[in-house]
């Protein structure tokens, strides 16, 4: 009996320990974590406007917006951030944002995409992304990226036999999830772009 006391106190001490050791670790990886979020995702930004000097928040998760853009039909993807774009001389020059689609085939996709004032996509830079290899992952490519860039169009939709105009892409081979997935978060993007733009905040 004091056998099997000794034991469940030994383990509750060892419990407590592994707990409050990792708790410490847990604080102390937190701040670099984020750090490292927050620049992976500027460098994110520049890379869909280039030529902007200056990033300020406009919202992060806004629930009106986000009820907008599930209204319209892509209930699986979130705009995370919107951030006003300003050149040199203070002028706003379009919005960047971070997009999230939950319809990856791995999970989660995250990335950044830049609109200009006049609708024109800059482009689109994969921040997370965990399909499979070989495959979706060919979605953080320039190949595909390539795609959306520099497109003045309200929305994208991909085809498997080669894409005619503007608003198509070309789908990745043996990934048509990820492309979808991509593809519905870039045109969430796009919805964010005329929701904000039309007034309707």
């Amino acid at each position: 009996m004091k056998s099997i006391i000794k034991d469940t106190i030994t383990l509750t001490l060892i419990t407590l320990i592994a707990g409050v050791l990792l708790g410490a670790v847990y604080e102390i990886t937190k701040a670099p974590i984020e750090n490292q979020q927050a620049m992976a995702k500027e460098e994110a930004y520049k890379e869909v406007f280039e030529d902007a000097d200056s990033f300020e928040v406009v919202s992060t998760e806004d629930p009106k917006l986000n009820s907008y853009i599930s209204e319209n039909g892509l209930s699986a993807q979130s705009i995370d951030e919107v951030m006003d774009v300003k050149d040199a001389s203070g002028e706003s020059i379009g919005y960047a944002f971070t997009v999230t689609t939950s319809e990856g085939y791995g999970g989660d996709i995250t990335f950044s995409m830049g609109v200009k004032n006049d609708g024109t996509l800059n482009g689109i830079s994969i921040l997370s992304i965990s399909e499979t290899a070989g495959l979706g992952m060919k979605a953080d490519t320039d190949e595909f990226k390539s795609q959306f860039k520099d497109k003045n169009v309200s929305s994208f939709s991909y085809t498997k036999t080669g894409a005619v105009s503007d608003d198509q892409i070309d789908a990745l081979s043996g990934a048509t999830i990820t492309t979808n997935a991509v593809t519905n978060g870039v045109n969430a993007g796009l919805l964010a772009f005329q929701y904000l733009e039309g007034g309707n905040q």
